[in-house]
């Protein structure tokens, strides 16, 4: 690198101290971040690492905490034992939360029962995996390349795990690779089959499995001409973003080169993946174990939203309720072999959209995934557990795991959103995530798991009184009157703005027009208001219909009122309704399920 002659060792010590990271200050300097590394350590400037006492000098504490700093002393000693590193989730936040850390904490716990020192690596304080008694040595760093490299310099451990915390640290999978460090789990190659688009779609082309048409677009146009090829509705998809942030489904032109925008900004210099959007499709998430030659299928679950909602924001129900057994056995075969194909080693989730009896992969991730908390309750199987000892080396036939007794009872996992603190987000849901948390919902009736699973979710469930409904056109048909007598059976009064009011007095479905916000007053927000609504059904499309949305979400949320946002959401909520009117619940405990007791 070439040295000016203001970069002395001094100014770069400085630097460090200050908290600059190499990656900063080689954009400072217009150097590479390796150009900064290889300078650094050429002049002895690496950090050290200094102990907190958890236990404030009373007495010796058992797990050490470390932080390091660019200071003298080293305070962290490496031990003879075999060691695995762990690389938690980083910052909790939407997309990326605490169901990662419990697949770290699970890892954890079973590197311990194995005999290893299980050293966990996390910047966030407001995690389990940083609890006293979860690790045998927590270091507080930041997941970066260059702080995680400098503990595994010191560490000099067997292998690090970058399965388990989500995006995070799978991103760090390629530098680490690189870098020689031995990662466990599925090698930087399977990560990287199932990252690059064009490598992915080629095996899928070999094992003969579908996925919707899809381009990869470098500019606008490009963009725009690859969703004229494939078709509107397009899914228009920044590359390497957490929660599906910034993507969007898009219907038109006009309304894709806006989007365009938000999306190539977020992707960087990555391309803009363009899929076709499958209408009216099923969604279903598998999350399965590989050991490189056989497969176990943990779990799959069956989205009770259409297509189109973030696997995060979605409704689900494990095993999935469709009578079609060949079709779950088609989604099984389909799992075994891109699990095979991809090489992966410990946990994998597949997505799979069905469409006119055709499965589609939409995607797969070789590491672990939000659901994996949700499958392991619900089935009585560790999955992050048996994924950990499966990478330093276990087969599932010596796990011998068991398979869970499907058809005994049926959870629902139903997510939590945080629309009641902020109160300024779209509350309507699509492709980019927004939950912040999930419960699940557990019985032997469908309709009792939703009702347990939404009384956990929102505290209320209504038995009676007024549903407001709205629907966008494409919701008018045939399917949302079906839902509307529903309720009108359930002994319901139906609310409705005026397209909505039309198309239901037109079919015959009795109902009381109620004014939007902007028609004047008094309008469906007052009604929330004055407690005419006990349940809100909404399905907005347009900017005008945003804006009504807003504020009926916003009010609806404030009085503690229900909201669903599409037809197959109200159609499961209104199973739970007629299942909590009759007052019948079961109270077990999890071991009385999974054992399949009857009393």
């Amino acid at each position: 690198m070439k040295q000016t002659p203001t970069l002395t060792p001094e100014l770069l010590r400085r630097a460090k101290a200050a908290g600059f990271s190499d990656l900063q200050l080689a954009a400072i300097w217009n150097v590479s971040e390796h150009d900064v590394s290889r300078l650094r350590e050429r002049w002895g400037i690496v950090p050290v690492f200094k102990t907190v006492d958890t236990c404030a000098a009373e007495f010796q504490a058992q797990t050490p905490y470390y932080y390091s700093s660019y200071d003298r002393e080293n305070e962290s000693t490496r031990s003879d034992k075999k060691k695995v590193v762990i690389l938690g989730g980083g910052p909790n936040r939407i997309g990326q939360g605490i169901e990662f850390d419990y697949c770290c904490v699970h890892g954890m716990f079973a590197l311990r029962e194995e005999g290893y020192e299980a050293i966990m690596v996390n910047c966030n304080p407001e995690t389990v995996s940083t609890d006293y008694d979860i690790a045998d040595k927590l270091y507080f760093e930041p997941l970066t390349l260059e702080d995680v490299s400098r503990i595994i310099d010191l560490e000099q451990p067997d292998g690090v795990i970058v399965s388990f915390g989500g995006q995070t640290p799978l991103k760090l999978a390629r530098p680490l690779h690189e870098a020689g460090i031995s990662i466990l789990g599925t090698p930087y190659e399977g990560i990287d089959l199932a990252e690059d688009r064009e490598r992915f779609g080629n095996l899928l082309r070999e094992l003969n499995i579908p996925q919707p048409p899809a381009g990869i677009a470098h500019t606008d146009n490009e963009a725009v001409r690859i969703a004229s090829e494939i078709g509107y509705p397009v899914l228009v998809r920044p590359s390497y973003v957490l929660g599906g942030g910034g993507m969007h489904i898009v219907y038109s032109e006009l309304s894709l080169r806006k989007h365009l925008v938000q999306a190539f900004a977020m992707s960087e210099d990555h391309p803009v993946l363009i899929d076709k959007f499958l209408e009216d499709a099923i969604e279903f998430d598998v999350d399965a174990l590989c050991d490189g030659t056989d497969v176990f299928i943990g779990g799959i679950m069956q989205h009770i939203e259409e297509a189109g909602i973030h696997s995060g924001d979605s409704m689900c129900t494990l095993p999935p309720t469709l009578s079609d057994k060949n079709l779950v056995k088609r989604i099984e075969d389909k799992t075994r072999a891109l699990a095979l194909g991809i090489g992966v080693i410990g946990l994998v989730n597949i997505q799979f959209a069905v469409k006119d009896n055709t499965i589609y992969v939409l995607e797969a991730n070789p590491r672990a995934s939000r659901t994996v908390p949700f499958v392991s309750k619900a089935t009585g199987v560790p999955l992050a557990k048996a994924a950990t000892r499966i990478m330093i080396g276990y087969s599932l036939k010596e796990l011998n795991l068991a398979v869970p007794a499907h058809g005994k009872y049926l959870a629902v996992k139903k997510p939590v959103f945080p629309f009641v603190k902020l109160k300024e987000s779209s509350y309507f849901l699509g492709p980019e995530m927004h939950s912040t948390g999930e419960v699940m919902g557990i019985a032997e009736d469908f309709g009792e798991a939703m009702a347990k699973a939404h009384v956990a979710a929102d505290r209320t469930l209504p038995t009676s009184g007024t549903v407001f409904i709205s629907l966008n056109n494409r919701d008018k048909r045939p399917r949302s009157l079906e839902l509307a007598q529903g309720f009108l059976d359930a002994g319901f009064h139906i609310m409705a703005t005026r397209g909505t009011s039309i198309f239901f007095t037109e079919h015959g479905i009795p109902n009381t027009y109620v004014l939007k916000v902007h028609e004047g007053r008094p309008d469906i927000v007052d009604a929330i208001k004055n407690g005419e609504v006990n349940l809100v059904i909404n399905t907005p499309i347009g900017a005008q219909s945003k804006y009504d949305e807003h504020a009926i979400g916003a009010n609806a949320f404030a009085y503690g009122i229900p909201v669903i946002t599409n037809i197959s959401a109200a159609f499961a909520l209104l199973r739970g309704i007629r299942q909590a009117k009759q007052r019948v619940h079961s109270v077990k405990s999890l071991q009385e399920f999974h054992a399949g007791h009857d009393d």
